[in-house]
């Protein structure tokens, strides 16, 4: 019996045992298929844009396939060694997975301005991108490849077979890849001088280029010295004005000028500022197409032609040449912060704040600004200059941007998934963000006119950058300006000064009025601010300030 029982043993063991049985599969298959794989179902957009813009040469089009799918195989085999093909092949399937959900769905490119978007962006602006679609794409496309990937066993030949192997491989694939090129090059290179966004969209290789491009950069500006600029900087002393100037900068947030009635928009979304006697600047570009490039641009005294993101940090902005002028500058943010342009003056960070009022989630409205506001202005005893950074048209949750009263544009889209909305929908949700924008600038401006007998005060509104709403399938913003569309760039840039200080600047508002046809950019803040506030420095450049044309005389 015991006999018996001992014979029983291994084989009730072997029962019991989990199943160990896994696919063996030769390096190089492998990464042919994950590289067929990446091609084939990682690159809707790219795919729809070669179809679109080749549509004429079809065999093109089946060439191009068979010459993307081969120099994807290559790149990948390369990577076929032992301890190094799983890593790199998840590494490739999750980069491509979650790049592919941002180009497919919102039509934006991932460079290296979006990478640095996504590295300085809020934990509540990030969580309204993880929609449950999103993570539904994430298990489809990237979990599941991956489970796949680490499941199966890889079989590697010997040292020298593999050389040989992979070699053979890259080799091949690279000449077909050549051949392909060679005989479509003129379709090809047609193709890519006219629309330039085909090669940008290739997944997951411009992500993984930018990425490193960032990193790199990023590298380089934290051993950056910020350089001075405007140490010389004085106040100009001003006539028969005996109290204190005060400047309001308001930099919006994804506001784009095509929804401002001020600018001939078809909905009344300006009904309070257009009350308010303010001057609108029709005509107004943007430096970039998101925040880390437009703030620290507009704050900076380079133009968008020569203004590079190394620059702006490595040189002091505005709000530094305001303070060395002795004026007292404060900026106060319900954004993602200043981008540098307030690293060395009082800054108040309102976008943590849990006033119920205003916040939930992590996020602030900008009414959140208003009771800190009245506090400063109430102990105002010099000139001064604040900068209030807005959250304003945020996306893709515009529909949190504003309290409920302010609901005028309906059904609205009331998700952050703009998959799940229609764009009219989309657009009535953004209107009613521009709208409260239009109720907080005119609010901000009243708050400044019940001050009229301790000081003189002005306001300048200007977005960052604008933002698509669905045009040509492209949502949000940060598009590379060389391929951004109007929405994206074409900002609102307002004006409102009281007559004291219109007085102090010695302008001839007529005048300023008359000029507005004329095209402006962000180029302009740096100076027309300098030049509000009366400030002589070498730094100022009278050709981009809006107001210079239009004094009348001396002010001293």
């Amino acid at each position: 019996m015991v006999a018996r029982a001992n014979k029983q043993a291994p084989r009730a063991a072997l029962l019991t045992q989990p199943s160990t049985y896994r696919p063996r599969i030769g390096s190089i298959s492998l990464s042919a298929i994950t590289g067929l794989y990446l091609v084939l179902f990682t690159n809707r957009t790219f795919w729809g844009k070669v179809h679109a813009y080749l549509a004429t040469t079809p065999t093109a089009v089946a060439a191009l396939y068979i010459a993307i799918s081969v120099l994807f195989v290559a790149i990948v085999t390369a990577f076929s060694a032992k301890y190094v093909i799983k890593p790199v092949l998840i590494f490739l399937v999750l980069a491509a997975a979650l790049a592919a959900w941002f180009t497919d769905t919102f039509g934006v490119i991932v460079d290296s301005d979006m990478i640095r978007n996504a590295m300085e962006t809020t934990p509540a602006e990030a969580n309204h991108l993880i929609t449950p679609g999103f993570l539904l794409h994430v298990v489809l496309f990237a979990i599941v490849p991956i489970t796949l990937i680490l499941w199966v066993k890889v079989v590697h030949r010997p040292v020298l077979q593999k050389l040989l192997w992979n070699s053979v491989t890259i080799v091949g694939c690279l000449l077909v890849f050549g051949a392909v090129a060679g005989v479509y090059a003129k379709e090809y290179t047609t193709a890519i001088r006219q629309h330039r966004d085909i090669v940008k969209s290739l997944n997951p290789v411009t992500p993984i280029v930018s990425a490193t491009r960032y990193f790199m950069q990023a590298g380089k500006e934290a051993r950056l010295v910020v350089k001075p600029l405007g140490t010389d900087a004085r106040v100009v002393p001003v006539v028969d004005v005996h109290k204190p100037r005060v400047t309001i900068i308001v930099a919006g947030e994804t506001a784009r000028a095509m929804n401002f009635s001020l600018g001939g928009y078809h909905r009344d979304t300006n009904p309070e500022l257009r009350k308010q006697g303010v001057i609108y600047f029709p005509q107004t570009t943007s430096c970039g197409t998101a925040t880390a490039t437009s703030i620290p641009c507009m704050f900076s005294q380079f133009t968008r032609a020569s203004f590079t993101h190394s620059k702006g940090i490595e040189n002091e902005g505005l709000m530094d040449v305001l303070a060395h002028a002795g004026i007292d500058a404060t900026w106060f943010d319900n954004n993602t912060g200043s981008k540098g342009a307030a690293a060395r003056i009082n800054y108040v960070d309102l976008a943590k704040s849990t006033d119920p009022r205003f916040c939930r989630d992590g996020e602030c409205q900008d009414g959140i600004f208003l009771d800190k506001l009245d506090a400063w202005l109430n102990g105002v005893t010099r000139d001064s200059v604040l900068v209030l950074h807005q959250i304003g048209s945020h996306g893709p949750a515009y529909y949190l941007r504003y309290p409920k009263e302010f609901r005028r544009f309906t059904p609205e889209c009331e998700t952050a998934e703009l998959a799940n909305c229609k764009d009219d929908m989309i657009v009535n949700a953004y209107d009613n963000s521009i709208l409260y924008t239009d109720h907080f600038l005119s609010t901000v401006i009243d708050r400044l006119k019940a001050r009229s007998d301790k000081i003189a005060s002005g306001l300048i509104y200007m977005s960052d950058h604008g933002e698509s709403l669905g045009e040509r399938g492209l949502y949000l913003h940060g598009t590379p300006y060389i391929l951004a569309p109007e929405e994206q760039t074409h900002v609102p840039f307002l004006v409102w000064l009281d007559p004291d200080f219109t007085a102090s600047m010695a302008l001839d508002k007529a005048c300023l009025a008359q000029s507005t046809a004329q095209p402006t950019s962000h180029d302009n803040l740096f100076h027309s601010v300098l030049g509000m506030m009366n400030v002589s420095t070498r730094a100022y450049n009278a050709k981009l300030d809006v107001f210079a044309g239009c004094r009348t005389g001396r002010t001293s």
